[in-house]
């Protein structure tokens, strides 16, 4: 351990001794000047971006977790991680670390924490292992290794048709409502992966208790580590947990894990990051998002992948919320640019009680080609392009405008619909393999070959 994680540790164990006996172990840098919405003015600090203050309420009884996020002339601009109650002008503001580190650790596994690591789940105290920089460590393209194994999902219409590689990256595109938290528990449970982290930012706060007792369940909790930022929490709390589901996925991948990364949702952390970039004066752009946002998102993103010199890995599920179900959503449209596929979820397939309701019209795997067999990736091409196929004309279908035998291909897609249907519906407590997926597939394509 070096010594800049020391320190850390010491001046955290510092931090609550003088907390308990009202006082701080911490120079004085500055004084609050004024308060605008949840962002704070402050003089007399020279700190840089991402510099983690303490800022003391009136009674001088507890401390107020702050992040500083700009400057304005020589004032600087703080948001806090916690209510602003017993701050006014005048307050003390305190320097804690020039650096935004979070702790790391085995003792996080089966763990619910908050974006400072802190835990939720009233359990026992966390012991970390390690202190790292909550941005992570950069690692040059050419030192990643490359994404040559199929990862098995368990879920048919994932691994058959959209094949999803370890130390992939792909998005789960949705608007609300359609399955999106079922489908995340049976990637939890189902994909064979050594750890599962999950980022759960910008939910309500009964659906992060749901998620947990109900999708997750006992069997998927062993294996995993949840980072819970609600949307009631300070929009800093919810990029500082967003970048930190990062950061405990990396400390794992770089032990030789194999990791499924489960993030609900990148959308929430634009939200966020939206609010501290409006409050720190940057200009709106599309729908109000600020440059920070298609700054923050891709960064993220990168941080998934295959390990350097291909040791661990993470394999990633980011959803994306297409609000009013609009697929052109800036956010949407950022996500599909920069991940390496997408799988889109249907509405009126939930509505028709088809789950999982995936809609292979639109989804696609960008490593499939690379990752399956010839035969396997020409299974998958073709249930795909009887799928769209149908979902193209399905109205001159439904109306019997379409005479039979105009389109050979169109009538395959007709006589097989059915069972492509069953086939691509899977209970929620069924597990199928890679290998059963392909055969089932390939049994029912037989049947309809022309």
């Amino acid at each position: 351990m070096n010594s800049l994680n020391i320190k850390s540790i010491y001046l955290d164990k510092l931090q609550k001794i003088a907390e308990s006996i009202n006082i701080t172990p911490y120079k004085i840098m500055g004084k609050v000047i004024r308060v605008i919405g949840m962002t704070i003015e402050a003089t007399g600090l020279s700190v840089q971006v991402g510099a983690q203050c303490k800022i003391q309420n009136e009674s001088r009884q507890k401390y107020i977790d702050a992040e500083v996020i700009g400057f304005n002339e020589n004032k600087v601009l703080l948001m806090p991680l916690q209510t602003l109650d017993g701050v006014k002008p005048g307050s003390n503001v305190i320097l804690k670390s020039s650096d935004s580190n979070c702790g790391v650790g085995n003792d996080l596994l089966g763990r619910v924490v908050d974006g400072l690591g802190k835990p939720i789940d009233f359990d026992k105290s966390i012991s970390f292992d390690d202190f790292r920089p909550i941005d992570g460590f950069e690692i040059n393209p050419l030192d990643r290794g490359e994404i040559r194994e199929i990862l098995d999902t368990g879920i048919k219409s994932i691994n058959s048709a959209l094949t999803f590689g370890k130390g992939q990256r792909i998005g789960l595109i949705a608007g609300s409502g359609v399955g999106k938290s079922v489908l995340m528990g049976m990637l939890t449970r189902f994909t064979e992966a050594d750890i599962v982290v999950i980022g759960l930012i910008g939910e309500r706060g009964r659906e992060v208790k749901e998620f947990i007792n109900q999708t997750l369940g006992e069997e998927g909790l062993e294996k995993s580590v949840i980072v819970a930022a609600p949307v009631d929490v300070s929009p800093v709390m919810r990029v500082r947990a967003a970048k930190y589901t990062h950061a405990i996925a990396e400390y794992f991948s770089e032990q030789g894990k194999n990791v499924l990364l489960l993030f609900d949702s990148l959308t929430r952390v634009a939200h966020a990051q939206r609010e501290i970039g409006l409050a720190a004066g940057e200009p709106p752009t599309t729908k109000g998002y600020t440059p920070s946002v298609f700054s923050l998102l891709p960064k993220l993103i990168e941080r998934a992948g295959v390990g350097k010199n291909n040791i661990g890995s993470i394999s990633a599920f980011y959803t994306v919320l297409a609000e009013s179900d609009d697929k052109n959503d800036p956010i949407v449209d950022l996500s599909r640019a920069t991940l390496d596929g997408q799988v889109m979820l249907s509405r009126s397939l939930a509505d028709s009680a088809f789950y999982p309701a995936i809609d292979l019209e639109g989804s696609i795997s960008r490593l499939a080609s690379k990752l399956q067999s010839s035969k396997e990736f020409s299974l998958s091409q073709m249930v795909r392009k009887y799928w769209t196929l149908y979902k193209q004309k399905e109205d001159l279908i439904q109306v019997g405008a379409y005479t039979a035998g105009s389109d050979v291909n169109l009538d395959i897609a007709i006589a097989i619909k059915k069972d492509l249907d069953t086939y691509l519906k899977q209970d929620q407590n069924e597990r199928v393999s890679y290998e059963k997926s392909i055969n089932m597939l390939n049994q029912i394509l037989n049947r309809y070959a022309a």
